[in-house]
């Protein structure tokens, strides 16, 4: 079940990609792939562990030099739908436990569409209070170029296919 998408408590960020849905997909499933976008360069992410299944973990971690990490994700995954759709949420970790803190719940989705791959993420928050700090934190600017820097990954891939 897909929830519609609630204006008081969610922030999207959609871009049709001019790729292939897989291609897309694999970008966001391997970890090695997904290291290269999803954090807004220059900075650096790095994969510790993408269980991806329901209830699996889902942790990454972010450097300004590549050299000293900290924590960026730490959640677990919701709904893996292969091709279609991968959902997170940091109030749980792995095995479905609680985590201690909570702050956003995030869809991806992924379409076919004339020109490649509709792909839309949402980030879910509890209250309005968590959607406006999230938006004054810069969720379109950050969460629009890890978009963007997937599209241009992918997009290089499927050129040169």
């Amino acid at each position: 079940m897909i929830t519609p998408p609630h204006p008081e408590l969610d922030l999207a960020v959609s871009r049709i990609i001019k790729a292939p849905r897989s291609t897309v997909w694999q970008a966001w499933t391997d970890p090695s792939r997904f290291e290269q976008w999803w954090v807004p360069a220059p900075e650096v992410c790095r994969v510790r562990e993408m269980d991806l299944r329901p209830g699996g973990s889902f942790r990454t971690e972010i450097s300004q030099d590549g050299i000293v990490f900290g924590p960026h994700i730490t959640g677990c995954f919701l709904a893996v739908d292969e091709l279609e759709r991968i959902v997170f949420t940091d109030a749980l970790i792995a095995g479905w436990r609680p985590s201690e803190a909570s702050f956003v719940s995030a869809v991806i989705t992924m379409k076919e569409h004339p020109d490649g791959t509709e792909y839309t993420a949402t980030a879910m928050h509890r209250n309005v209070a968590d959607r406006d700090r999230h938006e004054q934190l810069g969720f379109h600017d950050g969460w629009g170029t890890v978009t963007r820097q997937l599209a241009e990954l992918v997009e290089s891939r499927a050129q040169t296919s």
